[in-house]
């Protein structure tokens, strides 16, 4: 079906992202995964191409746009050539809109043109080793002495936290009452550098393996005052704010890895011989293409109204909710039967559909596993 929520300049940056993938990312993805992670001089080469700057205002260096559009276009291309960008979404998706809603106008003058470059990378750190989705339930703390916190504890899952330049960290500033335990919570913008900040383990990972996820800790890190985010106790609010967001930034990828694989199936099959014959020329095999093309076409569908909707300020926590829960869905259930159709090469990594099925797996867990997403619609459904 055709698609309306794109117009030519989209489709020009489509076409900028694609040739960029073939030049600088496709031929030594390899060794990003090897390793981990991109090259460090890889995000200058995003904020080169100005990818980082797109929904920043021009006075800070970016390009000024609002629309979330260009992110998507993005999800697609990389899910369309089985790479990633590392730390990418995490910087943009998840740490652009707190810098840009909550950043004070000397924070913003002081972090964007950095964050707009490549040079000052970011990431953002909540989960605790002892806590997983009860951020109210979080140890880590923050004590104010003079014009500095004292930060101290501990953080894990951390995407891009190997790399990262400046990491948000989420820290009781207050203790927690008996009427609301998620009171007392503030974020704090850390630069990496300073004393007391450690970087522990580079957590091995079934997949997303060119994305680096690490430990972190902190052993009495002083934080100057004004890199206190917003107000101080205010971080719940804050962290929910960006939730629909996050969640259709995570929608939209699990969508667009799924229409990838349909790809990368039906290529295969129409190449791989059997018996004498194609693949494809079996009815089993159009079927399962069948069924997974539509189920492709309903999550783009999906994807693509959340996306209008987000651009409209329209976009609910519960339409969020839907939406992340149905698309990941559909990933899991189209990139399985896709992998089941290259055989016994599915399950070898030069294969993209290897790379996809392991990187498929997270995306029913992190940004609101899809339990935590039920009970968020089950609510919006008053059950």
């Amino acid at each position: 079906m055709r698609r309306t929520v794109f117009n030519e300049d989209h489709e020009a940056f489509r076409d900028t992202i694609r040739a960029f993938i073939e030049a600088e990312v496709a031929p030594v993805y390899e060794d990003w995964e090897n390793a981990g992670h991109p090259p460090r001089e890889f995000y200058a080469k995003l904020g080169e191409l100005g990818v980082f700057g797109i929904q920043v205002p021009e006075e800070y260096g970016g390009a000024g746009e609002t629309s979330f559009k260009y992110q998507a276009v993005v999800s697609e291309e990389c899910a369309r050539a089985g790479v990633g960008f590392g730390g990418y979404g995490v910087h943009v998706n998840l740490v652009l809109p707190y810098l840009l809603k909550y950043g004070s106008e000397e924070q913003k003058k002081r972090w964007l043109p950095a964050f707009v470059s490549g040079e000052m990378m970011t990431a953002i750190a909540m989960t605790e080793p002892g806590t997983g989705s009860d951020l109210a339930g979080m140890q880590t703390t923050a004590k104010r002495d003079g014009d500095h916190y004292v930060l101290n504890g501990a953080k894990t899952f951390i995407t891009g936290g190997v790399l990262a330049d400046r990491v948000l960290v989420v820290a009781r500033t207050s203790p927690a009452t008996p009427e609301n335990r998620r009171a007392g919570l503030s974020i704090l913008a850390v630069d990496t550098k300073s004393e007391g900040y450690a970087v522990g383990r580079k957590l091995e990972k079934i997949g997303l393996r060119s994305s680096d996820t690490a430990e972190l800790s902190f052993t009495d890190v002083r934080v100057p005052v004004e890199d206190l985010l917003g107000e101080e106790g205010r971080g719940f609010d804050y962290l929910t704010h960006n939730l629909a967001e996050e969640r259709l930034g995570i929608a939209t990828s699990s969508y667009a890895s799924a229409a990838a694989a349909v790809e990368f199936a039906r290529r295969y099959v129409k190449e791989r011989t059997v018996f004498g014959k194609t693949v494809s020329s079996f009815q089993n095999t159009k079927f399962v293409l069948a069924e997974c093309a539509t189920e492709v076409e309903a999550a783009r569908s999906l994807v693509d109204r959340c996306i209008e909707a987000l651009d409209a300020g329209e976009l609910t926590p519960a339409d969020a909710a839907v939406c992340k829960l149905f698309c990941t869905e559909v990933q899991a259930r189209v990139v399985d039967k896709c992998l089941q159709l290259h055989g016994g090469y599915g399950y070898i990594l030069e294969y993209p559909i290897a790379r996809l099925y392991a990187d498929a797996r997270v995306t029913r867990i992190y940004g609101g596993t899809s339990e935590v997403l039920k009970t968020i619609i089950a609510k919006d459904i008053q059950v």
